[in-house]
């Protein structure tokens, strides 16, 4: 394969890539507590005999942007955001810990605590649920209190405490599910020191208007790409029409 044609194949297709990551970030800038990815390109080396010297670019995600979003206040019970550093602990769908910053809590007719896409909330012990009451009140601290049902304003008692962490940003990866976890793979610990907003969301902290830029200097890199692989052709065309001709 010509070794120009090679180049700018592999650099379309690198567009495309980061494409994609940045559409990703677009499509969930009203997702409460997104964190953004990050996209790049590094210039990499051309394998094989005969082309050390020639590059071309690679798309990479080199890390996520910790970032706080924008707080947002909705004046709802069950519904925190976190103050500075930390996650809330949560139960991913394999069962395993992990870790989020979307407030938007829910109540199973089960009882059961949930995140606004259907995770368990950690507590102590593992899963918080909760039996059915008429007033529920989370503390500063994660400390969820009720008032049963039939109950005065009185008999307000704590049930379960959430469970929030704030491990090393640099120990902290994303996964697939939009989750973040310890690279260890261990659980993190409790930490005292974060603190949650009742009646409020963190927002994505995910840019409309960067992305929107980023979308149009990436689409305006894979046409370049694309014209440069169409010379190439055209060039390849005319050499072969001089090579009849002579």
């Amino acid at each position: 394969m010509d070794t120009s044609l090679y180049v700018a194949m592999s650099g379309a297709k690198q567009a495309l890539l980061a494409q994609a990551v940045n559409s990703h970030n677009l499509a969930n800038a009203n997702t409460t507590g997104f964190k953004a990815d990050l996209s790049q390109f590094r210039s990499m080396p051309v394998y094989g005999a005969g082309l050390p010297s020639h590059v071309y670019a690679m798309a990479e995600r080199p890390g996520i942007d910790f970032n706080n979003g924008t707080m947002q206040s909705t004046g709802r019970d069950l519904d925190v955001s976190i103050s500075g550093e930390g996650w809330l602990a949560v139960q991913a769908e394999d069962g395993t810990e992990a870790y989020t910053r979307a407030g938007d809590l829910r109540i199973t007719p089960g009882g059961l605590l949930t995140t606004g896409t259907g995770l368990a909330v950690m507590g102590g012990g593992g899963p918080v649920t909760l039996p059915e009451a008429s007033k529920i009140e989370i503390g500063s601290d994660g400390t969820i209190s009720i008032i049963p049902l039939g109950d005065s304003a009185a008999t307000l008692s704590a049930i379960d405490r959430i469970k929030l962490v704030n491990p090393n940003l640099a120990d902290v990866e994303k996964g697939k599910d939009g989750l973040f976890r310890l690279k260890s793979g261990a659980d993190a610990e409790a930490s005292a020191q974060v603190r949650l907003v009742s009646g409020s969301v963190e927002g994505s902290n995910v840019s409309v208007v960067s992305a929107m830029v980023s979308m149009i200097e990436l689409a305006r890199s894979f046409e370049l790409q694309v014209k440069m692989m169409k010379t190439v052709s055209e060039n390849e065309a005319t050499s072969a029409q001089l090579m009849r001709l002579s």
